[in-house]
């Protein structure tokens, strides 16, 4: 049973960096953050980061790599959406 619990752990960290990524490399290519909302990331980014200390209070390497990677996503996104906010907010 352990193995099991270990693929789908893997599967899950998979599934949701392939998730985050294209978002991600979007947004830095093209710079547009007009459809995304900031709050959404802010706690999605304060869920990763939780859940990154979690895996690593319980040795989760599957949730703490997962995790790491999404809090970087996040982060590039809310770092280019707070620049593309304050920049609209200038010319205006």
């Amino acid at each position: 049973m352990e193995i099991f619990t270990t693929i789908i752990g893997y599967l899950a960290c998979v599934c949701m960096v392939f998730g985050y990524l294209p978002q991600a490399i979007v947004t830095i290519r093209t710079r547009d953050t007009e459809g995304i909302a900031l709050s959404t990331f802010c706690m999605m980014g304060l869920g990763s980061i939780f859940f990154i200390v979690q895996g690593a209070l319980l040795h989760n390497i599957p949730l703490l790599v997962t995790n790491l990677i999404t809090a970087l996503c996040s982060l590039i996104i809310f770092v280019i959406k707070v620049h593309n906010d304050a920049k609209k907010r200038r010319d205006q």
